[in-house]
């Protein structure tokens, strides 16, 4: 069941010397890149294997219609919505986002009734602003209220500091991300929606007899690419959030701020190159082996093993010399009853102050509420270690 625990109580419990190898798997040696802002990603072991800005706020333009397609993938992965269904397109959706504003459409007609599978491959493949508003006011009967809808999905997700401001990439004050926060969401879309990620790796699509390139310039290259998107406002530079995969491993990459599309395809296609060449896999712990121990309060047990139910594991740069750290974090100690398999602290793995891998851990053991007589004297104990704590802090 759920933990629910003053966040004044953290313990911080250090992972053995298991974590003590070389090298370090981020913001790795001998490599730089010219994008003011960049993040790379192993999606397997979520490691990081270089990132430069990545927590700074960015201008999406059209990497925000990843987030559109998400919503939309979810209606239709719940059942809500078919692909064979139609949606009106209004004059909002076309003067606003199609061919009269100027800016990537998928040229859909006002008053036409395009099926949803179209829209998405407008939306992915054409970048179109039409596809997407269309969608949004299909879905849930105003952009303003799809916005929030987003909004409340992000928070979801753990997007903890992106804002959406509409679904199509119009810049302003509600429309800012992070590039980690992209990747983050990008990985979801990838692992949750495989059926439906495939549109965003389909290379042309025809509309109204207009055929259309897929933007994406790493699906032409020899990289493994399969998909997600880019996108560029004049006063934020070029951006895109992509992924390839190669011998069963895939990475994504953002890049934000770039002078021009070129040096947006360039850096993110380097990026990729080095991450696929230089890393190798390394296991840290098997799915099941216990990581650590957390404190257990008023239970019948002090404290409860913990564990992944899957493998752990870490890309490493080869030939490095830097050491990875590790360590458990949990708000505790636990209150007891805790059930196995609760989700109670996580895993940090940092090279130096960079985390490059963060992995949640759960109860390996059931600890069931233990007698009064324990329950007391683990609160004596809290009260004696506050007070003791209380002392010290008022003597510095």
């Amino acid at each position: 069941m759920p933990v629910s625990l003053p966040k004044s109580l953290i313990r911080l419990g250090f992972v053995a010397a298991a974590l003590a190898i070389a090298p370090a798997a981020a913001l790795a040696q001998g490599f730089q890149t010219s994008a003011p802002h960049a993040i790379l990603v192993d999606a397997g072991t979520r490691t990081v294997l270089l990132e430069k800005g990545a927590d700074d706020y960015v201008t999406p333009a059209s990497t925000v219609k990843i987030m559109t397609a998400e919503i939309v993938f979810r209606e239709i992965a719940e059942g809500r919505l078919k692909l064979d269904d139609e949606f009106t397109v209004s004059e909002h959706a076309w003067r606003s986002g199609g061919a009269p504003a100027g800016g990537s459409a998928m040229f859909l007609a006002v008053n036409s009734r395009p099926r949803v599978e179209d829209l998405i491959r407008g939306l992915v493949i054409d970048s179109g602003n039409d596809a997407a508003i269309t969608l949004a006011e299909g879905v849930a009967g105003s952009e303003e209220a799809f916005v929030g809808r987003m909004n409340k999905r992000a928070s979801e997700l753990g997007l903890t500091k992106s804002v959406f401001g509409n679904p199509w990439g119009k810049a302003g004050p509600d429309q800012k991300v992070t590039p980690r926060e992209m990747v983050q969401l990008s990985a979801h879309v990838i692992k949750t929606y495989p059926d439906l990620y495939r549109y965003f790796g389909e290379k042309e699509f025809t509309w109204n007899k207009i055929k259309q390139q897929n933007r994406n310039p790493l699906l032409t290259m020899s990289l493994g690419a399969d998909g997600l998107k880019t996108g560029n406002i004049d006063d934020s530079g070029f951006g895109m959030v992509g992924s390839a995969v190669q011998d069963d491993r895939r990475l994504i990459v953002a890049v934000y701020g770039l002078r021009t599309a070129k040096d947006r395809a360039e850096e993110a296609r380097k990026l990729l190159q080095w991450g696929f060449r230089n890393f190798e896999e390394k296991a840290l712990f098997k799915a099941g082996e216990t990581v650590g121990t957390a404190q257990v309060y008023g239970g019948t047990a002090g404290t409860v093993p913990l564990t992944s139910p899957n493998d752990i594991k870490v890309l490493l740069q080869r030939g490095g010399s830097e050491k990875l750290s590790g360590k458990i974090v949990y708000e505790g100690p636990l209150i007891a009853p805790i059930e196995a398999g609760t989700k109670v602290a996580k895993l940090e793995v940092r090279r130096g102050s960079t985390l490059v891998l963060e992995q949640p851990l759960e109860a390996a053991e059931t600890v069931e509420k233990g007698s009064l007589a324990s329950r007391a004297f683990d609160a004596a104990y809290e009260y004696a270690a506050g007070a003791i704590h209380n002392k010290l802090s008022k003597k510095q």
